[in-house]
């Protein structure tokens, strides 16, 4: 098939082009590189069958083309990490909603096959329910969590509206090779990898023991490429790991010392995916245990070289909006 992939040369997105590439099929990424990396593809480049074209997703004029080439889309291009949504909540919807808004409409145009948009589990807030069905309340807590939901909400319009076939991912807690090291202060590898090249002490929020449903990112892209070579369409499917586990945990599998940093608000204390729909649907399950992803992610640890350094002090000047807004004197 011909695919597009929108933050094609992102974390999630250079994996996901990466499987298509190895079934076969053609790819064509768009990425304005604001978080994405072109080194991200660059082992990909000398394959004939990918293209990668810089521009922005709402520069229709420049992108438009490229979706009458394509049979399926794949939705990943977004501005992700909490406090820059805070600080910058224009730009977020921007990006986020009005960004989606571009592609759906490309896609209609073009008369697109498949249409898979990266949806957050951000959207279920603080939930009532573990593991949380994709029935859950939604309480988004924060602007990026808002704008990934409304972008949800206009993909599944569209599926209604104008009978587009859409699937929308909720992902929790994306970990793996080629995570972002640059940028503002975020995901607990990226923070942890860089202290430990440079052998600081792990910043710990809380007491450690609040558990994530960190799911590797090839497994990821596996439940991506499923959706597009599915018949589903209309539905909502949470792609998790099928656990939960403790920062402490990540911190024993790492090896280091560690300090205690205050609990930020609007965070919860547990995050755990209910996956019986996308096993059910699309015969997917993830294969990556987390020793084996945090194995994989010491092998490549040399990448995060370059990454910010976080100590306690600079995490508190990066976060400052964060308990401004979020906390409860706000």
């Amino acid at each position: 098939m011909d695919y597009l992939v929108t933050g094609g040369a992102g974390f999630i997105g250079s994996h996901t082009v990466e499987l298509l590439l190895k079934q076969g099929n053609r790819v064509t990424v768009i990425d304005n590189f604001s978080t994405g990396r072109p080194q991200n593809l660059e082992h990909l480049q000398p394959n004939p069958s990918l293209r990668v074209l810089e521009a922005d997703i709402n520069d229709i004029e420049k992108t438009e083309p490229l979706y009458r080439e394509s049979q399926a889309v794949i939705h990943l291009a977004a501005l992700a990490d909490i406090v820059p949504s805070i600080e910058r909540p224009v730009e977020y919807h921007h990006a986020n909603v009005n960004g989606t808004l571009a592609v759906l409409e490309c896609s209609r145009q073009a008369g697109i096959k498949r249409f898979v948009y990266a949806a957050s589990s951000s959207c279920y807030g603080i939930p009532d329910i573990f593991p949380t069905p994709e029935t859950a309340a939604i309480r988004p807590q924060y602007p990026y969590a808002v704008t990934k939901y409304l972008g949800e909400q206009y993909a599944l319009s569209w599926a209604t509206i104008y009978k587009m076939p859409v699937v929308s991912l909720r992902f929790f807690n994306v970990y793996g090779p080629r995570s972002r090291t640059s940028g503002t202060y975020g995901a607990v590898f990226g923070v942890f990898l860089a202290q430990k090249l440079h052998d600081k002490p792990f910043t710990v929020v809380g007491d450690g023991n609040q558990t994530r449903d960190f799911t590797f990112v090839k497994d990821v892209a596996r439940a991506i490429v499923a959706a597009a070579e599915s018949q589903v369409s209309g539905e909502i499917m949470n792609v998790g790991s099928g656990g939960h586990y403790s920062v402490n945990r990540i911190i024993d599998l790492l090896g280091g010392t560690k300090i205690h940093i205050p609990k930020r608000p609007g965070e919860p204390d547990c995050t755990f995916a209910d996956t019986t729909k996308i096993r059910q649907a699309l015969d997917w399950k993830p294969q990556t245990s987390l020793e084996e992803g945090i194995s994989i992610l010491l092998d490549n640890i040399d990448y995060w070289r370059q990454a910010p350094v976080w100590t306690e002090t600079s995490i508190q000047a990066a976060t400052k909006s964060w308990f401004k807004y979020l906390g409860s004197e706000s």
